[in-house]
């Protein structure tokens, strides 16, 4: 993270803070967050300094607002390079996500910007083959740009459980909503679209052997049958 123009009151002491159980660096994040912005609405990207959350860092990320509800990596953490087994700078913050959840997440982004306020993203991941069971959270706070516009996220990602194969992908379980303005927090809750079990890679796009019948089969068009020559 950038310490162009830093001074010293950016570096806030989070020692009480420094917690590696369960997920305390996603309360030493947002305690950080929340010294820096003092009486304002939030604080600014330039306001971040690593410092202040160094024991956090490896789970933390910063993002830029780059389309409606599309929030792009620019800063990310060894942790989130772990779960995808990549490079993550550049990929948008929806690529942790199955394909179920990501217009949820997209919608859950786009408050952040918008109401402005403080989300936190309750994760999951079933097992399958080579990849235990994880759950996790994500929390999204909104900054301020050196325009004045809210177009960054301060945000943190921990996840509880053993990685196994990469990339991990997350279902979005529950999220918590909470405005900045000082409304009442809003919590929803959504149910799983994957199936209860799933079957491994290599067997991903196996077809059901018994899936056409004789009848059906002869209804088949006329260029997907067998045709013998007389040649033969």
């Amino acid at each position: 993270m950038d310490n162009a123009g830093q001074t010293a009151q950016n570096v806030v002491a989070m020692s009480d803070h420094r917690m590696h159980v369960g997920y305390g660096p996603l309360a030493q994040v947002e305690a950080y967050w929340e010294a820096l912005r003092g009486n304002r609405l939030m604080p600014r990207r330039s306001d971040i300094d690593p410092r202040g959350i160094e024991s956090a860092l490896e789970f933390a990320f910063i993002l830029e607002r780059v389309a409606v509800g599309v929030g792009r990596l620019r800063i990310a953490g060894g942790h989130l390079r772990d779960l995808m087994g990549m490079e993550v700078r550049g990929m948008p913050i929806t690529a942790f996500f199955g394909t179920q959840s990501r217009p949820r997440v997209a919608e859950a982004l786009e408050e952040v910007f918008q109401m402005p306020g403080q989300t936190t993203l309750h994760l999951s991941a079933p097992a399958t083959y080579g990849r235990p069971a994880l759950t996790g959270q994500m929390l999204l706070l909104p900054l301020k740009s050196d325009l004045g516009d809210v177009s960054r996220v301060l945000g943190c990602l921990v996840v509880q459980g053993e990685i196994g194969q990469t990339p991990r992908r997350f279902d979005l379980a529950q999220e918590t909503r909470h405005n900045v303005l000082g409304s009442a927090t809003k919590a929803l809750t959504y149910a799983s679209h994957r199936p209860e079990q799933s079957l491994p890679e290599e067997f991903a796009f196996a077809e059901d052997k018994g899936r056409f019948t004789r009848s059906e089969r002869a209804q088949l068009p006329p260029y997907l049958r067998v045709v013998k020559s007389e040649e033969e």
